[in-house]
């Protein structure tokens, strides 16, 4: 008598075609290439969301290292000297102020000059 599996194997290929939703093609609709797909997109998902960390501290980085170039410093010593006078601004915030508020990134140059 062969085993017929019942609901358990409904459940788990609905699960996988929900997760294929919107996807093109038979990518969407047959279960073998739809848990290809799925499992090849989750692992893109889960390595790209450390990817996508790294790609803001980067663009950060640059955008305060331009704005720090503006105000005749350094990336390496604007943050050096913001060390050593105990300013404990995080990146995503300087390059906020570094586009929004030139002044007031500008005054935080002059103090990290003075340090360094």
């Amino acid at each position: 008598m062969r085993v017929k599996r019942g609901f358990k194997a409904r459940h788990r290929r609905n699960k996988v075609l929900k997760l294929a939703k919107g996807f093109r093609g038979g990518h969407s609709k047959l279960f073998r290439t739809a848990a290809d797909t799925v499992d090849r997109a989750l692992s893109y998902a889960y390595r790209d969301r450390r990817t996508c960390k790294r790609d803001f501290r980067r663009l950060w980085i640059i955008r305060i290292n331009a704005a720090a170039r503006i105000n005749n410093l350094s990336y390496s010593k604007l943050m050096h000297g913001l060390k050593v006078a105990n300013i404990d601004i995080d990146r995503k915030v300087l390059a906020d102020l570094a586009i929004s508020d030139p002044k007031g990134f500008a005054q935080l140059a002059g103090i990290a000059l003075q340090q360094a």
